[in-house]
């Protein structure tokens, strides 16, 4: 029986200047993967670096996270931006942090887009491949953290990237598979019982949406979101509750090395 994997990810970075966001130093204690902010909707050089250097003293895996040019807004609206446009700024975001993972020592594995462009590339298709393509033509080998059911999962196989699909434990669904909007009351779950049945069924295969539909799903990365006061208790359940499912944690890049010699297995 193949051993069971499971990736765990989270937002970091998402300070600016002297305002501050999020538990970025007890959530690396409980991750695997860091989604640095790019300093387009969140971070700046500086907390990009520190953010860096604290994931490689702990030996976690980081990633670019660019979202649109909206600090203001905190990437949340949907600035409708041209496909090229967002083309070249996810491509400007990679380069920026790949620039500074240098000078921390340390190489980006993944990339996973932010709030509204991250929404938008869920059903907009020529949104979804032009990050695809923003990706591919930096660098190939960088994999791509998409949500399941989405534009952005299917464009970045077109592009031949290594994809790693992902569940929110802490998110409710809607009926078509996509997030249920922030605006709308009890869109993200704080209450851990909740969480963890949520995450139990999806687990077991199926997401439960809002009104009751049943999708099926397979996982391969869990995002935690730290940007309330109950994020660290609620992450460390989570990383409990697949402990006690049998589930070693993984960086993105053993789990996508072992999907790609599974599909290897199942093509001889």
């Amino acid at each position: 029986m193949a051993e069971a994997i499971i990736n765990l990810n989270a937002d970091m970075g998402e300070s600016f200047g002297a305002w501050s966001m999020g538990a970025d130093e007890q959530l690396l204690d409980v991750v695997c993967t860091a989604n640095v902010a790019c300093g387009m909707h969140a971070g700046d050089p500086m907390v990009m670096r520190r953010t860096l250097a604290a994931a490689r003293a702990r030996g976690v895996e980081v990633g670019a996270h660019p979202g649109y040019p909206d600090l203001a807004g905190f990437g949340r609206r949907d600035l409708g931006m041209h496909p090229k446009e967002i083309e070249a700024c996810v491509a400007y975001q990679i380069g920026a942090l790949t620039a500074l993972a240098a000078c921390e020592g340390c190489t980006l594995a993944h990339v996973k887009p932010h709030g509204a462009m991250y929404n938008r590339a869920w059903t907009d298709a020529p949104a979804a491949r032009a990050i695809a393509a923003a990706i591919a033509s930096v660098d190939s080998r960088l994999i791509l953290l998409a949500p399941a059911f989405s534009e952005l999962s299917k464009a970045g196989h077109e592009f031949g990237l290594s994809v790693v699909d992902e569940v929110f434990a802490d998110r409710a669904y809607r009926d078509d598979g996509r997030l249920v909007s922030r605006s709308e009351p009890d869109a993200v779950l704080h209450d851990t019982a909740r969480v963890l049945e949520h995450l139990d069924s999806m687990l077991s295969g199926e997401v439960v949406a809002r009104g009751g539909t049943r999708l099926a799903v397979t996982a391969g990365s869990v995002c935690l979101h730290g940007d309330n006061e109950a994020a660290l208790t609620l992450a460390q359940e989570v990383r409990r509750r697949l402990e006690l499912r049998g589930y070693r944690m993984v960086s993105l890049r053993e789990f996508a090395a072992h999907s790609r010699e599974d599909h290897d297995s199942a093509q001889h």
